[in-house]
Protein backbone atom coordinates (compact mmCIF):
# COMPACT_ATOMS: atom_id res chain seq x y z
CA UNK A 1 0.00 0.00 0.00
CA UNK A 2 1.42 3.35 -1.09
CA UNK A 3 2.20 5.96 1.91
CA UNK A 4 -0.56 8.81 0.89
CA UNK A 5 1.62 11.40 2.84
CA UNK A 6 4.04 10.54 -0.06
CA UNK A 7 1.66 11.14 -3.06
CA UNK A 8 1.85 13.66 -5.17
CA UNK A 9 -0.84 16.05 -4.94
CA UNK A 10 -2.55 15.34 -8.57
CA UNK A 11 -1.58 17.96 -11.33
CA UNK A 12 0.39 20.21 -9.29
CA UNK A 13 3.45 18.34 -9.02
CA UNK A 14 3.10 18.57 -5.36
CA UNK A 15 3.89 22.28 -5.12
CA UNK A 16 1.80 25.29 -7.45
CA UNK A 17 -1.27 26.24 -6.65
CA UNK A 18 -4.58 25.70 -7.90
CA UNK A 19 -5.40 29.16 -9.71
CA UNK A 20 -8.30 31.40 -8.32
CA UNK A 21 -11.71 31.26 -9.35
CA UNK A 22 -14.51 34.03 -9.74
CA UNK A 23 -16.32 34.89 -6.85
CA UNK A 24 -18.79 32.22 -6.61
CA UNK A 25 -17.07 31.25 -3.40
CA UNK A 26 -18.31 34.39 -1.73
CA UNK A 27 -21.45 34.63 -3.52
CA UNK A 28 -22.15 30.98 -3.05
CA UNK A 29 -21.60 30.88 0.58
CA UNK A 30 -24.81 33.94 0.62
CA UNK A 31 -26.71 32.21 -1.26
CA UNK A 32 -26.59 28.74 0.24
CA UNK A 33 -25.94 29.58 4.03
CA UNK A 34 -26.29 33.51 4.45
CA UNK A 35 -22.79 34.16 5.46
CA UNK A 36 -21.22 37.27 4.82
CA UNK A 37 -17.83 36.73 3.46
CA UNK A 38 -14.69 39.09 4.37
CA UNK A 39 -10.97 39.26 3.10
CA UNK A 40 -7.94 40.40 3.89
CA UNK A 41 -8.02 37.32 6.93
CA UNK A 42 -4.88 36.18 8.70
CA UNK A 43 -5.91 32.30 9.09
CA UNK A 44 -3.76 30.27 11.05
CA UNK A 45 -4.59 26.24 11.59
CA UNK A 46 -4.21 24.75 15.32
CA UNK A 47 -3.76 20.96 15.32
CA UNK A 48 -4.98 19.26 19.11
CA UNK A 49 -6.14 20.52 21.71
CA UNK A 50 -2.14 21.75 23.71
CA UNK A 51 -1.71 24.17 20.72
CA UNK A 52 -5.33 25.44 20.41
CA UNK A 53 -5.47 25.91 24.30
CA UNK A 54 -2.51 27.98 24.67
CA UNK A 55 -3.91 29.95 21.71
CA UNK A 56 -6.89 30.62 23.39
CA UNK A 57 -5.16 31.46 26.53
CA UNK A 58 -2.67 33.91 24.87
CA UNK A 59 -5.61 35.51 23.28
CA UNK A 60 -7.67 35.92 26.41
CA UNK A 61 -4.32 37.30 27.90
CA UNK A 62 -3.81 40.11 25.01
CA UNK A 63 -7.60 41.06 25.11
CA UNK A 64 -7.68 44.84 26.47
CA UNK A 65 -11.90 45.54 25.99
CA UNK A 66 -13.76 42.09 25.12
CA UNK A 67 -13.54 38.39 25.33
CA UNK A 68 -16.75 35.69 24.31
CA UNK A 69 -16.31 32.22 24.73
CA UNK A 70 -18.88 29.73 23.84
CA UNK A 71 -18.21 25.58 24.11
CA UNK A 72 -20.35 22.91 24.07
CA UNK A 73 -17.84 21.10 26.00
CA UNK A 74 -16.14 23.33 29.23
CA UNK A 75 -15.09 20.65 31.97
CA UNK A 76 -14.07 21.65 35.63
CA UNK A 77 -10.67 19.50 34.90
CA UNK A 78 -7.38 21.15 34.67
CA UNK A 79 -7.91 22.04 31.55
CA UNK A 80 -11.11 23.95 32.52
CA UNK A 81 -9.45 25.49 35.71
CA UNK A 82 -6.85 26.63 33.07
CA UNK A 83 -9.09 28.65 31.15
CA UNK A 84 -11.39 29.78 33.72
CA UNK A 85 -8.36 31.59 35.55
CA UNK A 86 -7.58 33.16 32.03
CA UNK A 87 -11.46 34.34 31.78
CA UNK A 88 -11.45 35.66 35.62
CA UNK A 89 -7.94 37.67 34.91
CA UNK A 90 -9.71 39.07 32.07
CA UNK A 91 -12.21 40.64 34.33
CA UNK A 92 -9.67 41.70 36.95
CA UNK A 93 -8.29 44.42 33.61
CA UNK A 94 -11.46 45.38 33.44
CA UNK A 95 -12.95 43.87 30.58
CA UNK A 96 -15.80 41.89 29.78
CA UNK A 97 -16.30 38.46 29.76
CA UNK A 98 -19.05 36.70 28.69
CA UNK A 99 -19.18 32.71 28.87
CA UNK A 100 -21.80 30.91 26.59
CA UNK A 101 -22.96 26.42 27.83
CA UNK A 102 -25.03 24.51 26.75
CA UNK A 103 -26.47 22.52 29.77
CA UNK A 104 -26.07 19.12 28.03
CA UNK A 105 -22.64 19.70 27.65
CA UNK A 106 -22.00 20.75 30.74
CA UNK A 107 -23.69 18.34 32.36
CA UNK A 108 -20.62 16.99 34.23
CA UNK A 109 -18.89 20.08 35.24
CA UNK A 110 -19.18 21.01 38.40
CA UNK A 111 -21.35 23.98 39.84
CA UNK A 112 -18.82 24.96 43.06
CA UNK A 113 -16.18 25.90 39.52
CA UNK A 114 -19.52 27.81 37.79
CA UNK A 115 -20.38 29.67 40.57
CA UNK A 116 -16.57 30.68 41.22
CA UNK A 117 -16.43 31.69 37.44
CA UNK A 118 -19.56 33.71 38.43
CA UNK A 119 -18.39 35.16 41.61
CA UNK A 120 -15.42 35.98 39.83
CA UNK A 121 -16.81 38.47 37.31
CA UNK A 122 -17.60 35.93 34.27
CA UNK A 123 -20.81 36.81 33.20
CA UNK A 124 -22.35 32.89 32.31
CA UNK A 125 -25.81 32.06 30.48
CA UNK A 126 -26.38 28.42 29.69
CA UNK A 127 -28.01 27.41 25.91
CA UNK A 128 -31.51 25.28 26.68
CA UNK A 129 -31.84 23.58 30.30
CA UNK A 130 -35.17 21.02 30.10
CA UNK A 131 -38.32 22.75 30.60
CA UNK A 132 -41.95 22.46 29.71
CA UNK A 133 -41.16 23.32 25.80
CA UNK A 134 -40.65 22.05 22.38
CA UNK A 135 -39.03 18.69 22.63
CA UNK A 136 -38.67 19.32 26.51
CA UNK A 137 -35.44 20.81 25.87
CA UNK A 138 -33.51 17.68 24.43
CA UNK A 139 -32.37 19.18 20.95
CA UNK A 140 -31.41 21.94 19.84
CA UNK A 141 -28.30 21.86 21.75
CA UNK A 142 -25.27 24.55 21.12
CA UNK A 143 -22.77 22.46 19.61
CA UNK A 144 -20.64 25.58 18.76
CA UNK A 145 -16.68 25.92 20.05
CA UNK A 146 -15.74 29.63 19.45
CA UNK A 147 -13.64 32.38 20.90
CA UNK A 148 -13.74 36.50 20.11
CA UNK A 149 -11.20 38.57 22.15
CA UNK A 150 -12.03 42.16 21.34
CA UNK A 151 -13.99 41.25 17.89
CA UNK A 152 -10.76 41.33 16.46
CA UNK A 153 -9.27 37.82 16.47
CA UNK A 154 -11.55 34.89 16.81
CA UNK A 155 -10.59 30.68 17.00
CA UNK A 156 -13.57 28.46 16.42
CA UNK A 157 -13.27 24.35 15.30
CA UNK A 158 -13.42 21.43 17.08
CA UNK A 159 -11.86 21.76 20.16
CA UNK A 160 -13.93 21.56 23.34
CA UNK A 161 -12.50 22.63 26.89
CA UNK A 162 -11.50 19.58 28.33
CA UNK A 163 -8.70 16.98 29.12
CA UNK A 164 -9.76 14.84 26.86
CA UNK A 165 -7.80 17.03 24.21
CA UNK A 166 -4.44 16.67 26.13
CA UNK A 167 -4.30 13.29 27.18
CA UNK A 168 -7.34 11.39 26.59
CA UNK A 169 -9.43 9.87 28.78
CA UNK A 170 -9.36 5.88 27.67
CA UNK A 171 -8.02 3.45 30.75
CA UNK A 172 -6.20 1.57 27.76
CA UNK A 173 -4.25 2.71 25.13
CA UNK A 174 -4.89 6.51 25.63
CA UNK A 175 -3.72 9.37 23.30
CA UNK A 176 -4.98 13.16 22.97
CA UNK A 177 -7.87 13.15 20.94
CA UNK A 178 -6.98 14.44 17.06
CA UNK A 179 -8.68 17.89 16.14
CA UNK A 180 -7.96 21.14 14.64
CA UNK A 181 -9.15 24.83 15.44
CA UNK A 182 -8.52 27.63 13.10
CA UNK A 183 -7.13 30.93 14.52
CA UNK A 184 -9.12 34.13 12.18
CA UNK A 185 -7.41 37.51 13.05
CA UNK A 186 -9.47 40.33 10.60
CA UNK A 187 -12.58 41.17 10.07
CA UNK A 188 -13.75 37.92 10.15
CA UNK A 189 -13.91 37.96 13.59
CA UNK A 190 -16.80 40.89 13.56
CA UNK A 191 -18.54 37.84 12.06
CA UNK A 192 -17.99 35.95 14.61
CA UNK A 193 -18.95 38.30 17.56
CA UNK A 194 -22.36 38.32 15.93
CA UNK A 195 -22.72 35.05 15.33
CA UNK A 196 -21.99 34.86 19.43
CA UNK A 197 -24.47 37.82 19.98
CA UNK A 198 -27.37 35.85 18.36
CA UNK A 199 -26.88 32.77 20.78
CA UNK A 200 -26.39 34.76 23.44
CA UNK A 201 -30.02 36.26 22.81
CA UNK A 202 -31.51 33.38 22.63
CA UNK A 203 -29.98 32.06 25.69
CA UNK A 204 -31.43 35.07 27.07
CA UNK A 205 -34.78 34.40 25.26
CA UNK A 206 -34.34 37.93 23.35
CA UNK A 207 -34.28 36.49 19.91
CA UNK A 208 -36.17 33.48 18.17
CA UNK A 209 -34.32 30.83 15.72
CA UNK A 210 -33.33 32.76 12.40
CA UNK A 211 -35.27 35.67 13.77
CA UNK A 212 -32.37 38.01 12.37
CA UNK A 213 -32.97 36.57 9.24
CA UNK A 214 -35.50 38.62 8.78
CA UNK A 215 -34.36 41.89 8.02
CA UNK A 216 -34.27 42.64 4.76
CA UNK A 217 -30.45 43.38 3.99
CA UNK A 218 -28.06 43.30 0.97
CA UNK A 219 -25.13 40.53 0.80
CA UNK A 220 -21.89 41.53 2.30
CA UNK A 221 -18.40 40.82 0.09
CA UNK A 222 -20.71 38.73 -1.95
CA UNK A 223 -18.49 40.20 -4.36
CA UNK A 224 -15.17 39.27 -3.68
CA UNK A 225 -12.97 37.81 -6.09
CA UNK A 226 -10.15 35.93 -4.94
CA UNK A 227 -8.23 36.95 -8.17
CA UNK A 228 -8.19 40.41 -7.22
CA UNK A 229 -9.33 40.60 -3.15
CA UNK A 230 -6.59 40.32 -0.71
CA UNK A 231 -6.56 36.73 1.09
CA UNK A 232 -7.91 35.06 3.07
CA UNK A 233 -11.74 35.21 2.26
CA UNK A 234 -13.84 33.88 5.05
CA UNK A 235 -17.16 32.93 5.52
CA UNK A 236 -18.32 31.91 9.11
CA UNK A 237 -21.59 29.82 8.44
CA UNK A 238 -23.85 29.71 11.59
CA UNK A 239 -25.69 26.28 11.17
CA UNK A 240 -29.18 26.92 12.98
CA UNK A 241 -32.00 23.82 12.91
CA UNK A 242 -33.15 22.69 9.67
CA UNK A 243 -30.89 25.19 7.65
CA UNK A 244 -28.79 22.44 6.14
CA UNK A 245 -25.93 24.71 5.49
CA UNK A 246 -23.14 22.89 5.77
CA UNK A 247 -24.76 19.89 4.02
CA UNK A 248 -25.77 22.05 0.93
CA UNK A 249 -22.33 23.68 0.62
CA UNK A 250 -20.26 20.39 0.18
CA UNK A 251 -23.38 19.59 -1.95
CA UNK A 252 -21.95 22.65 -3.85
CA UNK A 253 -18.55 22.24 -3.74
CA UNK A 254 -19.00 17.90 -4.83
CA UNK A 255 -19.67 19.59 -7.92
CA UNK A 256 -16.85 21.72 -8.45
CA UNK A 257 -14.55 20.14 -7.46
CA UNK A 258 -11.90 19.43 -10.25
CA UNK A 259 -9.48 17.33 -8.19
CA UNK A 260 -10.12 16.37 -4.49
CA UNK A 261 -12.63 16.37 -1.49
CA UNK A 262 -10.98 15.25 1.32
CA UNK A 263 -12.86 15.18 4.49
CA UNK A 264 -12.50 14.48 8.45
CA UNK A 265 -15.35 13.56 10.23
CA UNK A 266 -15.67 12.71 14.14
CA UNK A 267 -19.48 11.20 14.07
CA UNK A 268 -20.28 9.97 10.25
CA UNK A 269 -23.85 9.04 9.51
CA UNK A 270 -24.46 10.86 6.23
CA UNK A 271 -27.60 11.78 4.87
CA UNK A 272 -29.17 9.78 1.17
CA UNK A 273 -27.83 13.31 -0.78
CA UNK A 274 -24.12 13.42 0.78
CA UNK A 275 -23.39 10.83 0.26
CA UNK A 276 -24.95 10.74 -3.43
CA UNK A 277 -22.75 13.57 -3.53
CA UNK A 278 -19.67 12.14 -2.89
CA UNK A 279 -20.28 9.12 -5.14
CA UNK A 280 -21.02 10.98 -7.74
CA UNK A 281 -17.73 13.50 -7.77
CA UNK A 282 -15.81 9.43 -7.37
CA UNK A 283 -17.12 8.04 -10.46
CA UNK A 284 -16.45 11.91 -12.00
CA UNK A 285 -12.61 10.97 -11.19
CA UNK A 286 -12.50 13.70 -7.93
CA UNK A 287 -10.16 12.24 -5.58
CA UNK A 288 -13.20 11.85 -2.49
CA UNK A 289 -11.34 10.92 0.76
CA UNK A 290 -12.64 10.46 4.21
CA UNK A 291 -11.06 10.33 7.62
CA UNK A 292 -13.20 9.16 10.39
CA UNK A 293 -12.29 7.94 14.20
CA UNK A 294 -12.03 3.99 14.40
CA UNK A 295 -12.57 3.90 18.41
CA UNK A 296 -15.04 6.45 19.27
CA UNK A 297 -16.48 7.86 22.34
CA UNK A 298 -19.96 6.66 20.99
CA UNK A 299 -18.92 3.50 19.66
CA UNK A 300 -22.38 3.02 18.43
CA UNK A 301 -21.95 5.89 15.73
CA UNK A 302 -18.64 3.89 14.33
CA UNK A 303 -21.42 0.71 13.81
CA UNK A 304 -23.75 3.14 11.80
CA UNK A 305 -20.78 4.94 9.94
CA UNK A 306 -19.34 1.33 9.13
CA UNK A 307 -23.00 0.58 7.18
CA UNK A 308 -22.08 3.52 4.76
CA UNK A 309 -18.45 1.90 3.15
CA UNK A 310 -19.47 -0.92 0.76
CA UNK A 311 -21.72 1.86 -0.96
CA UNK A 312 -18.87 4.86 -0.90
CA UNK A 313 -15.95 1.96 -1.72
CA UNK A 314 -17.68 0.70 -4.25
CA UNK A 315 -18.31 4.04 -6.00
CA UNK A 316 -14.25 4.71 -5.33
CA UNK A 317 -14.42 6.64 -2.10
CA UNK A 318 -11.33 6.04 -0.12
CA UNK A 319 -11.80 5.47 3.81
CA UNK A 320 -9.28 5.38 6.70
CA UNK A 321 -9.39 5.10 10.30
CA UNK A 322 -7.85 6.84 12.74
CA UNK A 323 -5.51 4.40 15.10
CA UNK A 324 -5.31 6.83 18.19
CA UNK A 325 -8.30 7.41 20.51
CA UNK A 326 -10.16 9.52 19.05
CA UNK A 327 -10.49 11.64 15.74
CA UNK A 328 -12.61 14.70 16.77
CA UNK A 329 -11.82 16.94 13.58
CA UNK A 330 -14.57 18.27 11.71
CA UNK A 331 -12.73 19.87 8.52
CA UNK A 332 -12.81 19.75 4.81
CA UNK A 333 -10.61 20.57 2.08
CA UNK A 334 -11.36 20.94 -1.52
CA UNK A 335 -9.17 21.45 -4.46
CA UNK A 336 -6.23 22.14 -2.14
CA UNK A 337 -7.87 25.74 -1.93
CA UNK A 338 -11.29 25.81 0.03
CA UNK A 339 -10.90 24.85 3.48
CA UNK A 340 -13.77 24.45 6.09
CA UNK A 341 -13.04 24.34 10.15
CA UNK A 342 -15.68 23.93 12.71
CA UNK A 343 -18.00 22.11 14.78
CA UNK A 344 -20.54 20.61 12.02
CA UNK A 345 -20.33 16.77 11.61
CA UNK A 346 -21.83 15.04 8.56
CA UNK A 347 -24.79 13.72 10.66
CA UNK A 348 -28.49 14.43 11.33
CA UNK A 349 -28.07 16.26 14.83
CA UNK A 350 -24.51 18.56 13.32
CA UNK A 351 -26.49 19.01 9.85
CA UNK A 352 -30.12 19.22 10.72
CA UNK A 353 -30.75 19.61 14.17
CA UNK A 354 -28.17 21.56 16.52
CA UNK A 355 -26.61 25.01 16.35
CA UNK A 356 -23.09 25.06 14.79
CA UNK A 357 -20.50 27.11 13.79
CA UNK A 358 -17.96 26.81 10.84
CA UNK A 359 -14.88 28.93 9.34
CA UNK A 360 -15.11 28.15 5.59
CA UNK A 361 -11.74 29.83 4.40
CA UNK A 362 -10.64 29.97 0.33
CA UNK A 363 -6.77 30.66 0.61
CA UNK A 364 -4.19 28.34 -2.07
CA UNK A 365 -2.02 28.75 0.50
CA UNK A 366 -3.90 27.59 3.31
CA UNK A 367 -5.40 24.90 1.31
CA UNK A 368 -1.74 23.70 0.71
CA UNK A 369 -1.55 23.29 4.41
CA UNK A 370 -4.60 21.80 5.14
CA UNK A 371 -3.93 18.78 2.63
CA UNK A 372 -0.70 18.54 4.20
CA UNK A 373 -1.76 17.88 7.84
CA UNK A 374 -4.24 15.84 6.11
CA UNK A 375 -2.31 13.56 4.67
CA UNK A 376 0.18 13.10 7.99
CA UNK A 377 -3.20 11.99 9.47
CA UNK A 378 -3.60 9.71 7.01
CA UNK A 379 -0.18 8.41 7.85
CA UNK A 380 -1.85 7.83 11.51
CA UNK A 381 -4.44 5.91 10.03
CA UNK A 382 -5.82 2.40 8.51
CA UNK A 383 -6.85 2.90 4.87
CA UNK A 384 -10.31 0.51 4.59
CA UNK A 385 -10.70 -1.82 1.57
CA UNK A 386 -12.81 -4.91 0.30
CA UNK A 387 -11.37 -8.70 1.56
CA UNK A 388 -11.85 -10.98 -0.56
CA UNK A 389 -15.67 -11.89 0.06
CA UNK A 390 -16.21 -8.16 -1.08
CA UNK A 391 -17.09 -7.11 2.46
CA UNK A 392 -15.12 -3.70 3.95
Amino acid sequence: MTNPARELILGRGGGDLPAASGPSFARGLWRIAAADVSSGNRVTLLRDGPATFQAMIDLIDQATASVDLESYIFRSDDVGQRMGQALMRAVERGLKVRLLLDWIGGRGTSRKFIKHLKHGGVEIAVFNPPGFRAWLGVVPRDHRKLLVADGAIGITGGVGVGREWTTGVQKLHRSRWRDTAVRIDGPAAADMVHAFDHMWRRTQGHERRGSHRFLRRPARGAHLDPATDEPALVGIVEGEPLRLRVSRALQIQAISAKRSIWIATAYFTPSPSEVEALNGAARDGVDVRILVPSRNDHPWVSLLARRYYRRLLTNGVRIWEWQGEMMHAKTSVIDGRWVRVGSTDFNPLGVAINYELDAVIEDGVLGLEAERMFLADLDESREITFNRKGEA
